[in-house]
């Protein structure tokens, strides 16, 4: 098996050559796989320019004639997920390693979003001591800041890409504790800082039954990667107590997952409980940095880099008629479960967002859909009865969709 290196060659290769022969040093075999287009390749790749285009469904003739370094990214990105993608399936690959600017790191993170959890996967860009989100997605990638542009061997890319090798090779050489298969049924389960209580008590009543709980921080990426594990297989139910991300979608916040959000458990057929945890929130960063169209609404500063808006009315209709939907389509045992008395730990009586009125909205549009299982329970989300009664709810579903299986 082979570390599979990214870089484009014609201005990284000496760059390359450098960590693949670091790599070799500590008994890693390195496959070069050159994603450039414009220039000459320094070195000799073992993966050429020509075969990641024709990956991609294209040519390096093409590319070059078109001289589009946007559509030749977007190009090279592609064939090399492809080729990277057949050689892990062919037990080939063992790693990504990629090193670059802009182009580089989106050529380079896209190959290793292909690769599932547990793949060692590291980054060295010139852009990691930024916004990576879109770099990273909801992958364990490492992204590590090349301190200095990546251009040639000096005394600072030296040592940070020698570091990069040794660390690659410690994660493909030293195996990581197996996760195994296990003997417990995995849950998936959302959670936020104001929904905690009720994921807590409900995950202490789930592993008392035998299962083991995966918590994903419903912060947009935590919300993605939940819905992708529940796409690979390996989930046999989700207690999605926190659907805040679909508030943030809605209203354009900062945490959306995207409208696919609430969708895999319900397309795959996994049982899922299904709640309304921080509906009444939309996320946004530092409050000068809250649009302007927003002004005139109310706020709620949870730190100097985290300003809540309460959704109004009228959203939380629209976030009852949108899971309403989304659980009415699914092909597997689905529940909702509403608290009356609050939707977190600041929508309750005497705290800052304890709206009778967006409460109301947002349950009367999850009442209206046809289809819905719906159980209605005069509790606050963070009641430990509540957490409870969603927790007995999943087990329910699961255990009755494993005796008719």
């Amino acid at each position: 098996m082979s570390v599979y290196l990214v870089a484009t060659l014609d201005t990284k290769g000496a760059e390359a050559e450098f960590v693949r022969a670091e790599l070799a040093a500590h008994g890693v075999e390195a496959r070069l796989v050159d994603t450039g287009c414009l220039g000459t390749p320094q070195v000799c790749a073992d993966v050429s320019r020509e075969e990641v285009f024709a990956a991609a469904g294209t040519s390096l003739e093409e590319m070059v004639a078109r001289s589009d370094r946007g559509e030749a990214v977007t190009r090279a990105a592609e064939g090399a997920c492809r080729i990277i993608r057949k050689a892990f399936g062919c037990g080939e690959c063992s790693g990504v390693l990629s090193l670059g600017g802009s182009a580089g790191t989106t050529i380079g993170t896209a190959c290793m979003r292909a690769l599932p959890l547990g793949v060692p996967k590291l980054m060295v860009s010139t852009l990691a001591s930024g916004q990576v989100r879109q770099y990273v997605g909801d992958k364990d990638i490492l992204m590590m800041n090349s301190v200095v542009d990546i251009l040639g061997i000096n005394r600072v890319s030296r040592l940070v890409l020698s570091q990069a090798a040794r660390a690659m090779a410690g994660l493909v050489t030293l195996r990581a504790a197996e996760a195994g298969t296990g003997d417990r049924p995995l849950v998936a389960a959302t959670m936020f800082g104001v929904t905690t209580p009720c994921v807590e008590r409900a995950r202490e009543v789930l592993e008392e039954a035998g299962f083991e709980v995966l918590v994903f921080h419903a912060t947009g990426t935590g919300g993605q990667a939940m819905e992708s594990l529940v796409r690979e297989g390996v989930v046999s139910g989700v207690l999605d107590i926190t659907t805040t991300e679909l508030a943030d979608e809605l209203v354009g916040g900062m945490l959306s997952a995207g409208a696919a959000r609430l969708t895999a458990a319900g397309q795959l057929g996994v049982p899922q409980v299904v709640s309304v945890g921080a509906l009444d929130m939309v996320n946004f960063h530092a409050r000068d940095t809250v649009p302007a169209e927003f002004d005139g609404r109310q706020f709620y500063r949870h730190n100097e880099n985290v300003t809540l808006m309460r959704t109004t009315v009228e959203e939380n209709r629209s976030l009852g008629e949108e899971i309403g939907r989304k659980v009415a389509a699914a092909c597997g045992p689905s529940s909702v479960i509403i608290p009356l008395r609050g939707v977190s730990a600041i929508d309750r009586a005497g705290e800052p967002f304890d709206d009778e009125a967006a409460r109301a909205a947002l349950f009367e549009g999850l009442r209206g859909e046809r289809g819905v299982e719906l159980t209605e329970l005069d509790l606050h989300l963070n009641d430990p009865a509540f957490a409870e009664a969603a927790a007995g709810m999943l087990i329910e579903l699961m255990t009755n969709q494993g005796d008719d299986s």
